[in-house]
């Protein structure tokens, strides 16, 4: 699918993955709608970046944002391409310090963004792309983002990797499904990566999970991830495949 020309949606377009993600698309031709939080700085990026970029509030778990933000992607050319990044953690222990046993309310919290999200904006963009006319023998293509911790999740992420192995899990069955309407879907699954969540935590943190990547040593950086996700689009035949981009890392247990 050819980035030049056509329209794109990114949600959590305004930080992290998805603003390099943004940057990438629009370097490429495109026309790039990010869906973010109303809190988010969504709106000033699209502003800085010119008529290509627009931004449109949005949670990804509510069909209403999500339907307006895709509508505003087709107005601006034919929405051929969704990268979709929004998503959130959060630390979870199975029986916490005193003996309780963990919150269910934060499980069912993170996996109704990170998965339900992610199914949310997959089934609405697929229908949307699923009234284009085909290029090139295809008609769009989705790229969702998993996380290594969808095979090696450390202590504490259960939600997390419980929500993003999900996300792995629906990527070769959506591929399989969406094959009839020609829409693509992979997942990438970055490893530890320089974004803002990550500039949380203290220097020696981020220097430790820096050291622990085989090669580059070092974190991720975010425009890496828009490189896989602009290729992804590109290759026609990369489809139903979740790619994992960490530097060869393996997660320990903590």
């Amino acid at each position: 699918m050819k980035i030049q020309g056509s329209s794109a949606l990114v949600t959590g377009g305004a930080s992290g993955l998805g603003r390099a993600s943004v940057d990438k698309l629009l370097s490429q031709g495109a026309r790039v709608v990010i869906a973010d939080l109303e809190s988010s700085a969504g709106a000033a990026i699209a502003e800085e970046r010119g008529p290509s970029c627009r931004f449109f509030a949005t949670d990804v778990t509510n069909d209403a944002d999500m339907r307006g933000a895709l509508a505003l992607a087709q107005e601006m050319g034919r929405l051929r391409a969704v990268v979709h990044c929004a998503g959130r953690g959060g630390p979870l222990r199975l029986v916490d310090k005193h003996g309780e046993p963990g919150s269910r309310d934060l499980f069912e919290a993170v996996v109704h963004v990170n998965l339900i999200g992610s199914f949310n904006v997959l089934r609405l963009a697929a229908a949307s792309m699923a009234t284009l006319e085909e290029v090139e023998g295809e008609r769009g293509v989705i790229v969702l983002t998993a996380s290594v911790a969808a095979f090696e999740g450390q202590i504490g992420q259960i939600p997390y990797a419980a929500s993003k192995a999900g996300i792995v899990g629906m990527t070769i069955v959506a591929a399989r499904d969406l094959a009839a309407r020609k829409i693509r879907v992979c997942s990438i699954a970055p490893g530890t990566f320089d974004t803002p969540i990550l500039a949380k935590v203290s220097a020696e943190v981020r220097e430790s999970l820096a050291k622990s990547v085989p090669h580059p040593a070092r974190l991720g950086h975010p425009d890496e991830f828009a490189m896989l996700a602009a290729h992804i689009i590109e290759n026609p035949m990369l489809n139903g495949e979740t790619i994992r981009l960490d530097g060869a890392i393996r997660m320990p247990p903590r």
